[in-house]
């Protein structure tokens, strides 16, 4: 993230997620997204910036039409409901949007009409004939996966339009043998119909998106994207832009297009729109001027965070319908990745596809998981891992037997020895006496609070985490050194048992002051516990007044019980079919849609009405190599995995894909290896990473010098390349069996 300049007075921001769809639970995956936005937010706010937050449930598209018709109810009356069990498990887990709206509003069918007749009246729509499958039954023309029937090549029955998941092909549903619609069982007919496009590959599209992507144009003061996003996005320019379909045909649950009788917006256009209605409803409540937060010359800041799968939508058709409609563009989208548990892709049949209401109903603490998020997220395009065993380790060891443990062991004696009073610690000097070799004298609280600070900015909440638990660290050390447990037995030791244990709640406050964006919810009980109001970022400078009384101390946080992870597995089981368990659960709820490949035209007559299984939201699944021949294991055992450490990585001057790596697999030779990972990855955000090589491959002589063997990493027919990691604690030099 480039350095932003210290502005003077309060910043004014607006932040959005990306929107969930309406037509499914809030999983644990999804949370992913708002728990790193609300905690972002509530830093922001603690910092005393004017900062607003809104979201909206998305809620129009092919499968929201069918479900209702299905259940016997109106789209209406469906995402009504879905809307009301949306917010419930927002609010569970503390996410405290200042809007949360729907994308069937009159203020976004407004904003949405409004940028397309300027986008039109600018030259950027244009009409085409496209031939799709229709349904003669129905009357409705079929997206591509609410086409089923047998695979051109494997001849597997009963596959999707789009790919085989028996063998992995892809093909345009014309290909398949004996076609049917997934809908109504009839046979599809081929009929054209007219569509509407956004000409993204228009050159004053190319020529302004190639600038504010990379960052160039002369008004960014910032980067508006990480530097994987931004490599991404120059893999698709080096591809050429394709334009995009933003219609479809009637019957469609959504807004009717402008003077275009039958043809609606597709739900992808109108989704990111919903972020302007949203906030429009909240400033016609709160009397904000919704204009200075979008007119083009704005000053304002405009942050989007959305799963790294909806990175096309978000960086390339959005901030060109905003440019070319008059609108301002986004100052920074954040892309984040997806959720493991264990290491898997979330399972229903094992249990770990979790939803936000069943962890809340086994009576888990829903800060638990907010604190084991914060301590994964670092700001990058990283897929996270729910270890479930790490899980209630790291949350019984760092917030119950370091945090909390502060207040419980010192505050009995406040109340029951002082009447709830603390000591007077600027008069006696206690700080500078007893705690700056616990790191707690001035100087050194204002440092790590700076630096926590500029964490929390930055988004990297594990390097935050890291330095507050490091404090708590000190802190309880200090309670050990001193054991205020003990003093109380001794006699005259009454001064100096107010002044440590006065010292001790004084580290306690300060450490809730730094995770208050955090546990926003145990912060408050722990202002009720001090007798305090509520806590600002500011009151890092301050220690609580002499003679300040406190409230009887309550347990704040209890311990997890790992029977109750285990009950929520149990809860979370379904038995399913295999096919059924294949679609990714690690998708944003929004999108539950892959990125288009830099070849694939949405626009095409191939391709252009992407759809989903019946009940999901429309949908381009990736597409996975089909298996290799089998190989026996005495071949496999030739080949020596090593785990490495990435001790550098930098760029390789001439080399468009290459980065240069230094690893250390334990031997007394770090060895370099030139890895094709450019695009994925910046080299500074892989020093320290440990990886997996290929250690006893033949070293080859490239031109920019000796690649002394290969690390492992996984892609797709879609961009993206991702290096294998060990789990923690794996050391350089094991080797992988």
């Amino acid at each position: 993230m480039t350095n932003r300049k210290k502005p003077v007075g309060p910043r004014k921001i607006l932040v959005t997620s990306a929107l969930p769809y309406a037509n499914g639970s809030i999983h644990l995956g999804h949370l992913v997204e708002y728990i790193q936005t609300d905690i972002w937010v509530r830093f922001q706010k603690m910092q005393g910036n004017e900062c607003h937050y809104v979201c909206a449930d998305d809620t129009h598209g092919t499968p929201i039409m069918l479900r209702a018709e299905s259940e016997g109810i109106t789209p209406e009356q469906l995402i009504d409901r879905v809307w009301h069990e949306h917010k419930a498990d927002f609010d569970g887990f503390h996410v405290a949007f200042d809007h949360y709206g729907s994308t069937n509003s009159s203020e976004t069918r407004e904003y949405a009409q409004s940028i397309y007749r300027k986008l039109k009246a600018a030259n950027f729509i244009e009409v085409r004939s496209v031939e799709q499958f229709y349904d003669p039954v129905k009357e409705m023309f079929l997206p591509d996966r609410f086409i089923k029937g047998e695979c051109p090549k494997c001849h597997a029955r009963d596959q999707y339009g789009d790919n085989c998941e028996a063998c992995g092909t892809t093909y345009a549903p014309t290909e398949l043998i004996n076609p049917y619609s997934a809908v109504s069982g009839a046979q599809p007919e081929r009929r054209s119909s007219d569509h509407y496009f956004f000409k993204l590959s228009d050159p004053r599209c190319h020529e302004f998106l190639n600038a504010w992507t990379q960052g160039k144009l002369g008004t960014q003061s910032v980067a508006p994207l990480q530097a994987e996003a931004a490599n991404k996005m120059r893999e698709w320019f080096e591809s050429g832009l394709s334009d995009w379909d933003i219609s479809r045909d009637a019957p469609y649950f959504g807004f009717e297009i402008p003077d275009a009788p039958g043809k609606y917006f597709y739900v992808w256009l109108d989704a990111p729109v919903g972020y302007m209605g949203s906030f429009k409803k909240l400033c016609d409540t709160k009397n904000i001027d919704f204009d200075e937060f979008w007119k083009a010359d704005s000053t304002t800041e405009l942050y989007h965070f959305i799963g790294k799968d909806i990175l096309y939508f978000h960086a390339l058709f959005w901030p060109a319908m905003l440019k070319f409609s008059g609108q301002r563009a986004p100052t920074q989208i954040f892309a984040h990745g997806f959720l493991t548990v264990n290491g898997e892709k979330m399972s229903k049949s094992r249990g770990t596809f979790i939803t936000a209401d069943s962890y809340l109903k086994q009576g888990l603490n829903p800060e638990y998981l907010r604190y084991y998020y914060a301590a994964k997220l670092n700001g990058t395009m990283e897929d996270l891992d729910l270890s479930l065993e790490d899980f209630v380790a790291r949350v019984n060891s760092d917030l119950v037997g370091k945090y909390v443990n502060i207040a419980s062991r010192c505050a009995g004696f406040i109340n029951k020895r002082f009447d709830g009073k603390l000591a007077d610690l600027v008069a006696n000097n206690v700080p500078a006496l007893l705690g700056q070799k616990y790191g707690y004298s001035c100087v050194e609280a204002e440092k790590a609070a700076t630096l926590i600070a500029d964490a929390f900015e930055k988004r990297d909440f594990s390097k935050a985490l890291r330095e507050i638990m490091a404090f708590a660290d000190s802190a309880n050390q200090f309670v050990d050194q001193y054991k205020p447990w003990a003093m109380a037995k001794e006699v005259g030791k009454e001064d100096e048992l107010q002044q440590v244990c006065t010292l001790a709640l004084n580290m306690f406050r300060w450490l809730t002051i730094l995770l208050k964006p955090v546990l926003p919810e145990l912060a408050k009980n722990v202002e009720i516990f001090l007798n305090v109001p509520p806590l600002t970022w500011e009151d890092v400078h301050t220690s609580l007044p002499a003679d300040h009384r406190i409230n009887e101390y309550k347990h704040l946080m209890t311990r997890i019980d790992t029977k109750q992870i285990d009950a929520m597995i149990e809860a979370n089981k379904q038995t399913l079919a295999p096919a059924a368990d294949s679609h990714s659960p690690t998708r944003h709820a929004e999108a539950q849609q892959h990125t288009p490949s830099p070849q694939s035209s949405l626009a095409s007559g191939e391709s252009s009405a992407r759809g989903a299984k019946p009940g999901e939201r429309e949908e381009q699944p990736s597409t996975l190599a089909p298996i290799a021949e089998t190989i026996s294991i005495d071949e496999f055992s030739k080949i020596d995995l090593r785990v490495a450490k990435i001790v550098n990585a930098e760029h390789v001057e001439g080399a468009e894909k290459l980065l240069k790596l230094t690893l250390d697999i334990g031997e007394a030779q770090t060895r370099t290896v030139f890895a094709g990972i450019k695009s994925a990855y910046d080299p500074e955000k892989l020093k320290g990473r440990m990886t997996v090589m290929v250690a006893n491959l033949a070293p080859r002589k490239m031109k920019f010098g000796l690649s002394e063997g290969m690390v492992l990493a996984a892609s797709g027919t879609e961009p993206g390349l991702f290096i294998l990691s060990p789990d923690d604690g794996a050391q350089p030099g094991m080797r992988i069996k």
